[in-house]
């Protein structure tokens, strides 16, 4: 049996997933670098190597563009956090030394993505800037991961293993503080290395003091 040809100069599927991924990872780097309003379809395709009618063709507008940079740094952190937050939610059952560890670990997971992955912070800031403006993509893509984590929260709070009358403050609080951790960070790798390390220590300090002060959760209330 013979097959049928590709049409000329139709790109095959993976052809096809390849070039958007290329045009998204330059897009990315764009607004991450300038922000929404400095940036054209123009620059985006000069620095992905295509034409504009190539960005448009597998992006759409400028803002559907920009929307699909958003997604895809939710899905690579979302990717990073779910299995962190399911391990911590197996081991509620086994007691507030066990919960402890896999807030560390859950946190561990969250300053390494950040830190190896810088351009999602710097997206976030570029869009925080006027924080009226595109508020729908905190909805979409910010939102979520909160409340991946809140959940977590409330689910330790009614386990017993700690005490947190205001998840969503402090799921706030240390996701910011990441983020400025990263902003904040060495340029050369091995201040950076050192600096991921200390920070971790502060984030479990942080915790402890917060939810096992005294060795009790909420000890501290």
């Amino acid at each position: 049996m013979t097959m049928p040809r590709r049409r000329p100069g139709r790109p095959r599927r993976s052809e096809s997933r390849d070039t958007r991924e290329v045009v998204l990872t330059a897009a990315t780097a764009l607004f991450a670098a300038r922000g929404f309003d400095a940036v054209g379809l123009r620059q985006v395709a000069a620095a992905a190597g295509v034409d504009v009618a190539t960005v448009s063709h597998h992006t759409g507008t400028k803002a559907q563009l920009y929307d699909a940079c958003f997604a895809r740094v939710f899905v690579a952190e979302r990717d990073a956090l779910q299995a962190a937050t399911r391990a911590a939610h197996d081991a509620l059952d086994t007691g507030p030394a066990a919960a402890r560890g896999a807030l560390h670990d859950l946190v561990d997971v969250f300053v390494d993505f950040l830190q190896e992955h810088p351009q999602t912070t710097a997206l976030w800031l570029r869009r925080w800037l006027e924080p009226h403006r595109h508020a729908d993509l905190d909805e979409r893509y910010s939102a979520p991961l909160y409340e991946l984590v809140e959940q977590l929260l409330r689910a330790a709070a009614a386990a017993g293993a700690l005490v947190e009358p205001t998840p969503h403050i402090t799921v706030r609080s240390l996701v910011w503080a990441v983020h400025a951790h990263v902003v904040a960070l060495a340029a050369d790798a091995a201040s950076a290395q050192r600096e991921r390390q200390e920070f971790r220590a502060f984030v479990h300090r942080f915790l402890d003091g917060l939810y096992w002060a005294g060795g009790q959760p909420g000890a501290h209330a």
